[in-house]
């Protein structure tokens, strides 16, 4: 019987980018690999650290736009988070590789677990750079280090950088 595919968990807030599936894939290029991946709703918004990391990314206009509350609903950040986990685990097969995917809670810390105890072996986390959290270990990454027992690796949507 041949060995069960090694599972990553993949864990976006956006849609991957080709450039995120090939730093992902290239991660294990010659290994029967499945990719699991979750996308969270976004619907408990920390308005304050969006704020202050839109400010210092300079994108002034999305700062005030969390600042005035323009947030999605959470039916409209579930078809949202729905329409991201399709796209992603497209792009996923189309590499060639074995991909399904979910959306999760606001929180995916439950759904992390939940993948780890079902046989993941390891987490790739892709977000933007959020400065707040990033600084003080507060980001998802961080969180799953900290509490799961299999290797986790940040990197920077659509960039080759490491958070």
């Amino acid at each position: 019987m041949p060995d069960a595919p090694w599972t990553v968990v993949v864990l976006t807030e956006d849609a991957l980018t080709s450039a995120d599936v090939e730093h992902i894939t290239s991660l294990h290029p010659d290994e029967d690999v499945a990719y699991r991946v979750l996308v969270p709703a976004d619907t408990e918004h920390n308005v304050v650290a969006s704020v202050l990391d839109h400010l210092g990314m300079l994108e002034l206009r999305a700062a005030w736009d969390d600042l005035l509350g323009r947030e999605p609903n959470p039916e409209q950040a579930t078809t949202t988070a729905a329409e991201q986990v399709v796209e992603s685990v497209e792009l996923l097969r189309a590499a060639g590789v074995t991909a399904q995917g979910e959306v999760t809670q606001d929180d995916p810390l439950p759904a992390l677990r939940a993948a780890v105890a079902t046989g993941a072996q390891e987490i790739v986390v892709v977000t933007y750079p959020h400065a707040v959290e990033d600084t003080f270990h507060t980001d998802w990454a961080s969180k799953a280090r900290d509490t799961l027992q299999v290797p986790v690796l940040h990197l920077y949507a659509g960039t080759s950088e490491l958070g």
